[in-house]
């Protein structure tokens, strides 16, 4: 069974740990026209000279056996901090950032963590292609948007400076909100095509 690695922000994975989000979306690298084979799956160009399009493979694995290890930003115990990740005993006590508010370590990059310091695996359930801005009210609520702790009907996606947030009418706008935070201001605007990953986390 392959195990492929994906990686998640902090916030990101707080909601997968208390079990609120269950999807996430990846930009098709890929990108074509707004062209579409039966299926709906869009056609991208890989070619080089701009000629044949296929249908785009999901990065991230199928249903049926596809798992994804989780990637976040971490650190391991100061008598480590010269060692580069490879080299740190597999056996030393790993700190995570999202759930850890601790100063004076040696935070590392998500990008940079190896596979036995990953405490989250992931089984993917679904994977389909549609549009950014097709996504509905429910699906934004899976992908991890809350609703006020104050009881509104209010809905945030992401978290600012000391935990000042801003409230939205629905949990779309919300979602709008994150993703914006994570891939630019104008990222939203683009609607670029996007895999739809959903999965169920593995407990240990």
């Amino acid at each position: 069974m392959r195990e492929r690695p994906i990686l998640f922000t902090g916030a990101m994975v707080r909601a997968i740990l208390s079990g609120s989000k269950s999807q996430t979306r990846r930009v098709v690298k890929y990108q074509a026209p707004d062209l579409v084979d039966d299926d709906g799956w869009p056609l991208v160009d890989r070619s080089i000279d701009g000629i044949g399009e296929v249908r785009a493979a999901c990065p991230y694995g199928q249903p049926g056996g596809g798992r994804l290890y989780v990637r976040e930003t971490w650190a391991a115990p100061h008598a480590y901090d010269h060692l580069p990740p490879r080299l740190i005993p597999q056996d030393a006590r790993i700190h995570y950032a999202a759930t850890e508010d601790r100063g004076g370590l040696l935070w590392r990059p998500s990008i940079h963590m190896p596979r036995w310091a990953s405490r989250i695996t992931l089984e993917v359930t679904g994977v389909r292609v549609e549009r950014l801005q097709d996504i509905s009210e429910v699906d934004a609520i899976s992908e991890g948007v809350r609703q006020m702790r104050d009881g509104s009907e209010c809905w945030v996606g992401r978290e600012g400076p000391r935990g000042l947030v801003t409230p939205w009418p629905t949990a779309r706008e919300a979602f709008r909100d994150l993703w914006q935070s994570i891939n630019g201001p104008d990222s939203w605007t683009a609607n670029p095509w996007v895999f739809v990953i959903e999965f169920k986390r593995i407990k240990p």
